[in-house]
Protein backbone atom coordinates (compact mmCIF):
# COMPACT_ATOMS: atom_id res chain seq x y z
CA UNK A 1 0.00 0.00 0.00
CA UNK A 2 1.06 3.78 -0.63
CA UNK A 3 1.45 4.95 3.01
CA UNK A 4 2.10 8.48 3.74
CA UNK A 5 3.65 9.22 7.45
CA UNK A 6 3.35 12.98 8.76
CA UNK A 7 5.89 13.56 11.32
CA UNK A 8 8.62 10.40 9.59
CA UNK A 9 11.70 11.73 11.53
CA UNK A 10 10.42 11.87 14.74
CA UNK A 11 10.58 9.21 17.55
CA UNK A 12 7.32 7.14 16.67
CA UNK A 13 7.34 7.84 12.94
CA UNK A 14 11.17 6.67 11.94
CA UNK A 15 10.54 3.18 13.94
CA UNK A 16 7.12 3.68 11.43
CA UNK A 17 8.75 4.11 8.35
CA UNK A 18 11.09 1.58 8.86
CA UNK A 19 9.03 -1.20 9.99
CA UNK A 20 6.28 -0.08 7.07
CA UNK A 21 8.79 -0.10 4.39
CA UNK A 22 10.47 -3.48 5.32
CA UNK A 23 7.07 -4.81 5.02
CA UNK A 24 7.02 -3.58 1.60
CA UNK A 25 4.98 -1.00 1.39
CA UNK A 26 5.45 2.23 -0.70
CA UNK A 27 6.14 4.63 1.99
CA UNK A 28 6.82 8.29 2.19
CA UNK A 29 7.29 10.83 4.91
CA UNK A 30 6.52 14.49 5.68
CA UNK A 31 7.64 16.38 8.45
CA UNK A 32 7.28 19.85 10.07
CA UNK A 33 9.99 21.13 7.34
CA UNK A 34 7.10 20.03 4.67
CA UNK A 35 3.81 20.27 6.02
CA UNK A 36 2.14 22.54 8.75
CA UNK A 37 -0.94 20.52 10.07
CA UNK A 38 -2.43 23.69 11.62
CA UNK A 39 -2.80 24.86 8.19
CA UNK A 40 -6.00 23.26 6.25
CA UNK A 41 -4.19 23.93 2.74
CA UNK A 42 -1.05 22.69 3.56
CA UNK A 43 -2.59 19.50 4.34
CA UNK A 44 -4.45 19.50 1.84
CA UNK A 45 -1.34 20.11 -0.75
CA UNK A 46 0.70 17.32 1.11
CA UNK A 47 -1.97 14.76 0.54
CA UNK A 48 -3.01 15.49 -3.02
CA UNK A 49 0.87 15.64 -3.70
CA UNK A 50 1.30 12.00 -2.66
CA UNK A 51 -2.15 10.21 -3.46
CA UNK A 52 -1.76 7.84 -0.83
CA UNK A 53 -4.11 5.22 0.66
CA UNK A 54 -3.36 5.24 4.02
CA UNK A 55 -2.20 8.76 6.16
CA UNK A 56 -0.39 7.85 9.15
CA UNK A 57 -0.32 11.24 11.64
CA UNK A 58 2.48 10.54 13.58
CA UNK A 59 3.31 14.07 14.42
CA UNK A 60 2.23 16.28 17.90
CA UNK A 61 2.61 18.46 20.50
CA UNK A 62 4.27 16.38 23.28
CA UNK A 63 5.86 17.96 25.71
CA UNK A 64 2.96 17.57 28.51
CA UNK A 65 4.66 20.32 30.79
CA UNK A 66 4.93 23.08 28.07
CA UNK A 67 1.46 22.24 26.70
CA UNK A 68 0.44 24.29 30.34
CA UNK A 69 2.43 27.32 29.36
CA UNK A 70 1.56 27.38 25.25
CA UNK A 71 -2.19 25.95 25.28
CA UNK A 72 -3.47 27.21 22.43
CA UNK A 73 -0.10 25.92 20.27
CA UNK A 74 -0.81 22.18 21.88
CA UNK A 75 -4.49 22.30 21.17
CA UNK A 76 -3.53 23.72 17.36
CA UNK A 77 -1.32 20.77 16.37
CA UNK A 78 -2.97 18.02 18.94
CA UNK A 79 -6.85 18.93 18.22
CA UNK A 80 -7.27 21.69 15.16
CA UNK A 81 -4.62 19.82 13.14
CA UNK A 82 -5.88 16.48 13.29
CA UNK A 83 -9.47 17.76 12.10
CA UNK A 84 -7.41 19.45 9.26
CA UNK A 85 -5.72 16.34 8.74
CA UNK A 86 -9.09 14.27 8.82
CA UNK A 87 -10.87 16.34 6.73
CA UNK A 88 -8.31 16.16 3.84
CA UNK A 89 -8.13 12.59 3.87
CA UNK A 90 -11.81 12.86 3.93
CA UNK A 91 -12.20 14.75 0.96
CA UNK A 92 -9.85 11.93 -1.09
CA UNK A 93 -11.28 8.46 0.87
CA UNK A 94 -8.30 7.58 2.46
CA UNK A 95 -7.41 6.06 5.67
CA UNK A 96 -6.33 7.81 8.22
CA UNK A 97 -4.13 6.29 11.01
CA UNK A 98 -4.02 8.73 14.36
CA UNK A 99 -1.93 7.78 17.99
CA UNK A 100 -3.60 9.36 20.93
CA UNK A 101 -1.95 8.81 25.01
CA UNK A 102 -3.11 7.30 28.05
CA UNK A 103 -3.34 10.68 29.76
CA UNK A 104 -6.68 11.15 28.39
CA UNK A 105 -7.92 9.20 31.38
CA UNK A 106 -7.52 10.52 35.02
CA UNK A 107 -5.65 7.46 36.28
CA UNK A 108 -8.33 6.89 39.18
CA UNK A 109 -10.25 3.75 38.55
CA UNK A 110 -7.33 1.59 39.83
CA UNK A 111 -7.63 -1.07 36.64
CA UNK A 112 -6.49 -0.94 33.06
CA UNK A 113 -8.58 1.22 30.87
CA UNK A 114 -10.28 0.25 28.09
CA UNK A 115 -10.81 1.24 24.54
CA UNK A 116 -14.68 2.34 25.75
CA UNK A 117 -13.81 4.49 28.81
CA UNK A 118 -14.83 8.10 29.14
CA UNK A 119 -12.08 10.34 28.78
CA UNK A 120 -11.19 12.95 31.69
CA UNK A 121 -7.48 14.45 31.61
CA UNK A 122 -5.88 15.93 33.89
CA UNK A 123 -3.94 18.33 31.89
CA UNK A 124 -3.52 20.41 29.01
CA UNK A 125 -1.87 17.85 26.86
CA UNK A 126 -4.41 15.18 27.35
CA UNK A 127 -7.23 17.85 26.91
CA UNK A 128 -5.81 18.42 23.51
CA UNK A 129 -5.44 14.75 22.42
CA UNK A 130 -9.13 13.96 23.72
CA UNK A 131 -10.31 17.17 21.69
CA UNK A 132 -8.11 15.67 18.76
CA UNK A 133 -9.92 12.04 19.55
CA UNK A 134 -13.56 13.66 18.70
CA UNK A 135 -12.38 15.28 15.81
CA UNK A 136 -10.90 12.14 14.15
CA UNK A 137 -14.42 10.55 15.05
CA UNK A 138 -16.20 12.92 13.71
CA UNK A 139 -14.82 13.92 10.86
CA UNK A 140 -13.22 10.78 9.33
CA UNK A 141 -15.21 7.74 8.52
CA UNK A 142 -12.14 5.48 7.91
CA UNK A 143 -9.97 5.98 10.75
CA UNK A 144 -7.65 3.91 13.10
CA UNK A 145 -7.15 5.29 16.57
CA UNK A 146 -4.20 4.09 18.24
CA UNK A 147 -4.42 4.46 22.42
CA UNK A 148 -0.52 4.31 23.51
CA UNK A 149 2.32 5.10 26.77
CA UNK A 150 4.82 6.06 28.20
CA UNK A 151 6.73 6.07 24.91
CA UNK A 152 10.82 5.79 23.92
CA UNK A 153 12.23 4.69 21.35
CA UNK A 154 15.88 5.10 19.48
CA UNK A 155 15.69 8.83 18.66
CA UNK A 156 14.33 11.45 19.88
CA UNK A 157 13.57 12.88 23.64
CA UNK A 158 12.41 10.30 26.12
CA UNK A 159 12.43 8.89 29.34
CA UNK A 160 14.72 6.59 28.74
CA UNK A 161 17.47 8.40 27.66
CA UNK A 162 16.51 11.10 29.53
CA UNK A 163 17.88 8.71 32.53
CA UNK A 164 20.97 7.73 30.64
CA UNK A 165 22.15 11.37 30.37
CA UNK A 166 21.17 12.35 33.88
CA UNK A 167 23.31 8.80 35.03
CA UNK A 168 26.46 10.55 32.95
CA UNK A 169 25.72 13.67 35.14
CA UNK A 170 25.10 12.79 38.30
CA UNK A 171 25.13 10.41 41.18
CA UNK A 172 21.91 10.43 42.99
CA UNK A 173 18.28 10.18 40.48
CA UNK A 174 15.47 11.51 41.98
CA UNK A 175 12.41 9.49 40.19
CA UNK A 176 8.39 9.67 41.07
CA UNK A 177 7.09 7.12 42.39
CA UNK A 178 3.61 7.23 42.63
CA UNK A 179 2.36 7.09 38.42
CA UNK A 180 2.19 3.81 37.43
CA UNK A 181 1.81 2.90 33.23
CA UNK A 182 3.18 0.93 31.26
CA UNK A 183 6.66 1.79 28.93
CA UNK A 184 6.20 0.97 25.22
CA UNK A 185 9.12 0.33 22.96
CA UNK A 186 8.38 2.76 19.73
CA UNK A 187 9.94 -0.73 17.32
CA UNK A 188 7.04 -3.08 19.29
CA UNK A 189 4.44 -0.16 18.79
CA UNK A 190 5.34 0.30 15.43
CA UNK A 191 4.86 -3.74 14.58
CA UNK A 192 1.41 -3.79 15.65
CA UNK A 193 0.24 -0.76 13.78
CA UNK A 194 1.56 -2.91 10.66
CA UNK A 195 -0.18 -5.56 11.79
CA UNK A 196 -3.50 -3.62 12.33
CA UNK A 197 -2.84 -1.88 8.88
CA UNK A 198 -1.98 -5.05 6.96
CA UNK A 199 -4.84 -6.73 8.29
CA UNK A 200 -7.02 -3.87 7.24
CA UNK A 201 -8.38 -2.40 10.49
CA UNK A 202 -10.35 0.04 11.63
CA UNK A 203 -11.92 1.34 15.18
CA UNK A 204 -10.05 2.06 18.59
CA UNK A 205 -7.32 0.74 20.21
CA UNK A 206 -5.20 0.41 23.24
CA UNK A 207 -1.33 -0.41 22.65
CA UNK A 208 1.24 -0.86 24.97
CA UNK A 209 3.86 -3.47 26.43
CA UNK A 210 2.84 -5.74 28.62
CA UNK A 211 3.68 -5.25 32.34
CA UNK A 212 3.33 -2.15 34.63
CA UNK A 213 5.71 -0.18 36.41
CA UNK A 214 6.10 2.84 38.36
CA UNK A 215 8.60 5.73 36.64
CA UNK A 216 10.72 5.11 39.61
CA UNK A 217 11.03 1.57 39.46
CA UNK A 218 11.10 2.00 35.45
CA UNK A 219 14.33 4.19 35.88
CA UNK A 220 16.19 1.89 38.19
CA UNK A 221 15.55 -1.03 35.52
CA UNK A 222 17.10 1.14 32.71
CA UNK A 223 20.15 1.73 34.46
CA UNK A 224 20.63 -1.89 35.59
CA UNK A 225 20.30 -2.76 31.55
CA UNK A 226 22.93 -0.07 30.81
CA UNK A 227 25.17 -1.28 33.51
CA UNK A 228 25.19 2.06 35.52
CA UNK A 229 24.83 0.62 39.29
CA UNK A 230 26.74 3.29 40.58
CA UNK A 231 24.16 5.27 40.39
CA UNK A 232 21.37 5.12 43.22
CA UNK A 233 17.40 6.25 42.51
CA UNK A 234 15.72 7.99 45.44
CA UNK A 235 11.60 7.64 44.89
CA UNK A 236 9.67 10.73 44.98
CA UNK A 237 6.45 11.61 45.39
CA UNK A 238 5.10 14.21 41.96
CA UNK A 239 4.46 17.16 44.33
CA UNK A 240 7.59 17.09 45.36
CA UNK A 241 8.93 18.03 41.90
CA UNK A 242 6.30 20.99 41.21
CA UNK A 243 5.73 19.95 37.60
CA UNK A 244 3.46 22.30 35.98
CA UNK A 245 0.91 19.32 34.33
CA UNK A 246 -0.22 16.84 36.84
CA UNK A 247 0.14 13.33 35.59
CA UNK A 248 -2.42 10.15 36.22
CA UNK A 249 -1.79 7.94 39.12
CA UNK A 250 -2.39 4.57 37.29
CA UNK A 251 -2.92 5.17 33.70
CA UNK A 252 -2.23 1.22 32.45
CA UNK A 253 -4.10 0.47 29.24
CA UNK A 254 -5.18 -2.89 28.81
CA UNK A 255 -4.41 -4.71 25.55
CA UNK A 256 -7.17 -7.38 25.34
CA UNK A 257 -8.98 -6.10 22.43
CA UNK A 258 -5.77 -6.07 19.99
CA UNK A 259 -5.20 -9.66 21.15
CA UNK A 260 -8.68 -10.70 20.69
CA UNK A 261 -9.02 -9.15 17.08
CA UNK A 262 -5.23 -10.13 15.90
CA UNK A 263 -4.50 -13.42 18.11
CA UNK A 264 -0.91 -11.53 19.08
CA UNK A 265 0.24 -10.14 22.05
CA UNK A 266 2.75 -7.66 22.83
CA UNK A 267 6.13 -8.16 24.40
CA UNK A 268 7.04 -7.61 28.15
CA UNK A 269 8.29 -3.93 28.78
CA UNK A 270 11.27 -5.12 30.24
CA UNK A 271 12.29 -7.19 27.33
CA UNK A 272 11.71 -4.34 24.79
CA UNK A 273 13.68 -2.12 27.37
CA UNK A 274 16.94 -4.69 27.21
CA UNK A 275 16.28 -5.07 23.29
CA UNK A 276 16.47 -0.95 22.87
CA UNK A 277 19.57 -1.20 25.60
CA UNK A 278 21.82 -3.82 23.73
CA UNK A 279 23.18 -1.54 22.10
CA UNK A 280 24.39 2.25 23.45
CA UNK A 281 24.17 2.88 19.64
CA UNK A 282 20.65 2.31 19.49
CA UNK A 283 19.62 5.24 21.24
CA UNK A 284 21.60 7.73 18.73
CA UNK A 285 19.01 9.48 16.48
CA UNK A 286 18.95 8.29 13.24
CA UNK A 287 16.60 9.09 10.24
CA UNK A 288 14.90 6.14 8.12
CA UNK A 289 15.66 6.49 4.32
CA UNK A 290 12.34 6.97 3.16
CA UNK A 291 11.81 9.31 0.31
CA UNK A 292 9.21 12.47 0.00
CA UNK A 293 6.69 12.53 -2.43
Amino acid sequence: MKILILGHQGMLGGDLALRLAASGHDVSGRDAGDVDITSPSSCRAAIAECDPEIVINAAGYTDVDACEANPDLCFAVNAQGVRHVALACRERRVTLVHFSTDYIFAGTQGQPYVEEDAGNPLNVYGASKLAGERYLIEEAPDFLLIRTAWLYGRRGRNFVRTILEAARRERTLEVVDDQIGSPTSTVDLAAAVERLVSEDRRGIFHITNRGQVSWFAFAKTILAHAGLTDVAVRPVASTQLGRPARRPAYSVLSNRKFFRTTGRTMRFWQLALQDCLSSRSGLEPRCPSVKKP
